[in-house]
């Protein structure tokens, strides 16, 4: 008689798969309520039980899939999702499910944590965890269940996926424009400090300003961050070529002036990329479409 193969067990597998999505033995670890340890021990004792490696062990940088873990993955999570399906395993289940969002980090400051309560209030049974990405290197978060993207249209994302078509507009505070002449045409800002980041040049302004061949800034420090940028012109230390869904809370609040009523379409824009479907990201995003339009609407309606 054939003997019934050795199965491992569901603790081993369910081990394996938030490994594989969380993209570290800490952070699976968090989502399972277990320590480091007993998680690496059960991955370990998985890897036995087939005989042979699911990750490389590839210090500093982390876990990274072998073959045959990339080859195993989508199988376990098929069975997993099979157990999670039946009803009586759902009714003795919390109902809670958690998502893992990336954003960048000044989308994620001036856009998306104010309006949480409101997310937080629709979807009760969504466990929501916030990482940060880093736009300009590309670094994003492996174990996302949706990122928040900046890139152009449509080659990094497709129209579908923005989530507001944003304007820019140069904005300073108020006591940095006290210390200079009044402002009277697009021209006189060249006599002020003039912030400067990777991410935003200021070429599409000038141009519309009737102003092309105006050479970027090349004085102060570079920010390659939108954030930083709109910290230093909040200091005083220049005026930023911002975006009005970024800075509409500080411009509403008199802490940043828009000196010109003119503004350009952004050239890259915000947008939501699903990497894991589910109940949770649909939820999250049909609400932060939402979201983002009436942002949008509301640049458009007070943009002077």
């Amino acid at each position: 008689m054939t003997r019934p193969p050795r199965l491992p067990s569901l603790d081993a597998l369910m081990a394996f798969e938030a490994v594989a999505r969380a993209g570290s033995f800490e952070a699976a670890a968090d989502e399972l309520a277990l320590t480091a340890s007993a998680v690496a021990k059960r991955v370990a004792g998985l890897e036995e039980r087939l005989a042979q490696p699911l990750f490389l062990r590839q210090p500093p940088r982390g876990l990274a899939l072998t073959p045959a873990g990339h080859e195993y993955l989508p199988q376990v999570r098929q069975a997993l999702a099979l157990l999670q399906a039946m009803p009586l395993h759902q009714r003795a289940s919390t109902q809670r499910e958690r998502l893992r969002v990336s954003s960048t980090p000044t989308f994620a400051r001036q856009l998306l944590v104010p309006a949480l309560p409101a997310f937080q209030a629709q979807h009760p049974q969504v466990e929501l965890e916030l990482t940060l990405s880093v736009p300009l290197l590309a670094e994003g978060d492996a174990g996302a269940d949706v990122e928040i993207r900046h890139g152009a249209v449509p080659d990094e994302l497709a129209p579908a996926q923005v989530l507001l078509r944003d304007h820019l507009t140069p904005l300073a505070a108020p006591a940095l424009l006290a210390r200079h002449a009044p402002l009277r045409t697009p021209a006189d800002l060249l006599q002020l400090p003039l912030l400067r980041t990777p991410l935003q040049p200021w070429a599409p302004w000038w141009r519309a300003a009737g102003l092309p061949g105006t050479p970027e800034p090349d004085q102060g420090p570079r920010f390659v961050d939108l954030g930083l940028t709109l910290a230093a012109a909040l200091a005083g230390q220049g005026v930023a070529l911002a975006r009005l869904s970024l800075a509409r809370h500080e411009r509403a609040e008199g802490r940043l002036c828009q000196p010109f009523a003119l503004t350009v379409p952004a050239e890259r824009h915000y947008g939501l990329v699903c990497h894991r479907p589910s109940p949770a990201a649909e939820a999250f995003a049909h609400w932060l479409h939402a979201h983002c339009a009436a942002v949008e609407a509301e640049n458009l309606s007070g943009a002077t």
